[in-house]
């Protein structure tokens, strides 16, 4: 292919594909910059925890169910005053009460409207609708359809979801926190419910979309670097300059070059998110290294409900209002938001975290056949393992092996489970998504405002890039529309 055809190759893809996307990278730049300070709505599992009843020890009076299926979780929760166990077993959840044993009823109407109640604490409430699926702000919860979706008269504009199957409440929205939903993450992930409740062609669209951008912006850097010429320069109008263009050409020139490559990467990074044809594994651990660490699947067999009542009364007095049953190289233990607390050692109450010799232990038992290259006892988050809220469990140890993937676990003391894996790729994966996206890098990320000042600085530079690609493409197809459109006749 001659030079000729490259250029005009070059010119005409990015040309197009501005003209095409253009408005869309406005979108996404403005919408960038909501999300910094108001992400989609979510119930956060401290504030459900704070308004629900917590678990009343003596009227765990049965045990468990016993089902014929690979338990993967256990739980133990209250429901309007009652205790329930929440099993989820191949896939399926199951609910039953604790103090009689009986399968817990689907949640009726009226029953829906006393949960949100209760839970709300002030204002009064409306049934609003029942739903099958995901509403524009469901989506997360989807798979605990139907829900209940009761309306609180609270000055707030505040919305409860209520799943049918188990009563839990799973979301809450605010009308504030809706308005900032749609300006941020709505129209950032081009979260359209109609869009959205088609998985797959939802993540088709933005992978198709994010290619594009990032095409778009990679021809854009290769021809603006190929005409810069800030040596020998270009004579127009009697003036000498680094770039052949002027007007607004000149602008996008010299944006381009300056905001041209933090817009590619974050085009990029955002594809990167989709985890485009699954080339990145996944961070949760495999399900042998689970079972190895918990020494078998949980058992409901071994579990009566006085060994249950027992573990739940230890976290007296701060009184549980949610307890995980996880088994931990073989022992059982009650996982709370106040502690641990060990089945066979109830009478020495909840812990802060396991014994650090067990979880060392537990290391070399998760992958028995590799070697440990490493062990580290962490207090604070690391650049794979973080959050910026801090609501991430610490402390943890994180383990390195020596197998091809260059496995990390992140082994959880305080709730006994494997928090986190990372493999070589998902590492790589957490920089160019992570690190390019959201600019967490450990040395600017947790230093505000300067994190804030540098996203500001480089989204407002990409809006305005984004803004004269827009008006220099749209402009020549108005010049192109007037070529092919014939003009009217002249009055006699």
């Amino acid at each position: 292919m001659s030079g000729h055809y490259t250029v005009r190759i070059l010119i005409y893809t990015h040309r197009w594909l501005g003209i095409a996307i253009g408005l869309l990278f406005i979108v996404w730049f403005l919408s960038g910059i909501v999300m910094m300070y108001a992400r989609m709505p979510v119930l956060e599992r401290v504030e459900r925890l704070a308004r629900v009843l917590a678990i009343a020890p003596a009227s765990i009076r049965v045990n468990p169910p016993m089902l014929d299926a690979e338990i993967t979780s256990l739980s133990i929760r209250s429901l309007e005053g009652r205790p329930v166990y929440r099993i989820t077993a191949d896939g399926t959840v199951h609910f039953a009460f604790a103090d009689s044993g009986g399968a817990v009823p689907d949640v009726d109407r009226d029953q829906a409207l006393r949960i949100a109640r209760a839970f709300a604490g002030v204002g009064e409430v409306r049934y609003d609708a029942r739903l099958t699926d995901a509403d524009q702000w469901t989506f997360d919860v989807r798979r605990q359809m139907p829900l209940h979706r009761i309306a609180v008269e609270d000055g707030d504009g505040t919305r409860l979801y209520v799943a049918e199957h188990g009563g839990e409440v799973v979301a809450r929205t605010t009308a504030s926190g809706r308005r900032w939903g749609w300006l941020g993450a709505v129209l950032h992930w081009l979260y359209f419910a109609p869009l959205r409740r088609h998985a797959a062609l939802w993540s088709n669209t933005v992978i198709a979309l994010s290619v594009a951008g990032t095409v778009l912006c990679a021809v854009g850097l290769i021809w603006g670097l190929w005409r810069i010429a800030p040596r020998r320069g270009y004579r127009l109008r009697d003036r000498r300059q680094w770039t052949p263009y002027s007007f607004a050409m000149r602008w996008h020139h010299y944006l381009g070059l300056i905001f041209g490559l933090t817009t590619m990467t974050w085009v990029f990074s955002g594809l990167l998110s989709m985890d485009p044809w699954n080339w990145s594994p996944g961070t949760s651990a495999t399900r042998e290294q689970r079972l190895r660490l918990a020494g078998g699947p949980l058992s409901t067999a071994e579990l009566s409900a006085e060994r249950i009542r027992q573990v739940v009364e230890a976290f007296r007095p701060r009184m549980a209002k949610e307890v995980e049953i996880v088994r931990f190289r073989g022992r059982y233990y009650a996982s709370a938001a106040e502690g641990i607390v060990s089945f066979d050692e109830p009478h020495l109450g909840a812990q802060e975290q396991l014994p650090p010799d067990l979880v060392i232990g537990a290391a070399r038992v998760v992958m028995p056949d590799r070697h440990v290259e490493g062990m580290h006892w962490m207090e604070e988050y690391d650049a794979y393992y973080y959050d910026r809220h801090g609501s991430k469990s610490l402390p943890v140890l994180r383990v390195k092996y020596d197998d091809p993937q260059q496995t990390w676990l992140y082994i959880d003391a305080r709730q006994g489970t494997i928090a986190r894996k990372e493999e070589r790729l998902s590492r790589l994966n957490r920089w160019l998504y992570h690190g390019f996206h959201s600019f967490d890098f450990p040395w600017l990320y947790y230093r505000r405002p300067l994190w804030d000042i540098a996203v500001l600085v480089f989204t407002a530079g990409g809006v305005v890039l984004s803004a004269v690609t827009l008006s220099v493409g749209w402009r020549r197809v108005k010049r192109n529309f007037r070529r092919v459109t014939p003009s009217p006749p002249s009055a006699s």
